[in-house]
């Protein structure tokens, strides 16, 4: 399957900057956008002479009025719909419900939440008018259950999770196709800052060469790495009293004040 363009948020590191190469190199106009201007620029360079192209677009996915003219804007340079949406970008940081922070489960359910969703909604319209698209959404295994300390992330996974399933409902009867992706651990810049034992680790490369297969079989759903997507549903299907036992002896010490209290 060939995807003449492209887009893709979150482009300038990990997950979605591999992608957004993937695709360029491969014959795809790709509009890569995420705030670093630079980082776009450089991926830009990166692709193959006589391959496809990357277009920078500098944006911020939190501001959702600018997120949805971008994409509307890149519609309007291929002249309709886009063959191919991802909505990439995602934040993540502790939110331990001992010391919870509304302000900062606000910000990781702005990002994750509000800004994917309206990245994904804000294309639909174009592709079901052409009868034709691929949209997608990077959730994460954590979506399938809540882990100690990642309220926010896991809950603002799983809402994607609903929110793209209630998407393949709708559109059962289009040739628009909607798919959910869950990675594990994947060695990006962000996973490198983690302090924590990360199981079944995988290299960027073969994370995006399953993605890419994925999403051109036409999948509803992918999941990856397999090992650890296997454990993560069969921890899924524990009861709920189990599950709180279990988690519960898996959760950090509770974090310190400033004052050390």
């Amino acid at each position: 399957m060939t995807f003449q363009n492209v887009f893709i948020t979150g482009a300038s590191s990990g997950l979605g900057r591999g992608l957004a190469l993937h695709y360029a190199n491969t014959g795809s106009t790709v509009f890569a956008a995420a705030r670093r201007l630079p980082e776009l620029e450089a991926l830009a360079n990166e692709v193959k002479p006589g391959a496809g192209k990357v277009i920078a677009v500098q944006l911020d996915v939190g501001d959702l009025e600018a997120l949805v003219c971008a994409v509307h804007e890149a519609e309007t340079k291929v002249g309709g719909a886009l063959d191919l949406l991802i909505a990439n970008a995602g934040i993540g940081s502790p939110t331990d419900a001992r010391d919870s922070d509304w302000r900062e489960i606000n910000r990781i359910f702005h990002i994750n939440v509000n800004a994917a969703a309206a990245t994904i909604a804000c294309a639909l319209p174009a592709m079901v008018a052409k009868n034709a698209g691929t949209v997608a959404v990077v959730s994460s295994l954590a979506a399938w259950r809540g882990l100690p300390s990642n309220s926010a992330y896991c809950g603002s996974k799983a809402a994607m999770q609903m929110f793209m399933e209630s998407i393949r409902v709708d559109l059962k009867k289009t040739n628009v196709r909607a798919l959910t992706i869950y990675p594990g651990f994947v060695k990006t810049e962000l996973t490198a800052k983690n302090k924590y034992p990360m199981p079944f680790l995988m290299e960027l490369d073969d994370a995006v060469k399953v993605m890419v297969r994925g999403i051109e079989k036409g999948k509803r759903s992918i999941a990856f790495p397999l090992p650890l997507a296997l454990i993560m549903g069969w921890v899924a299907g524990l009861p709920a009293f189990l599950w709180e036992i279990l988690g519960s002896q898996m959760a950090p010490p509770r974090p310190k004040k400033p004052d050390g209290k």
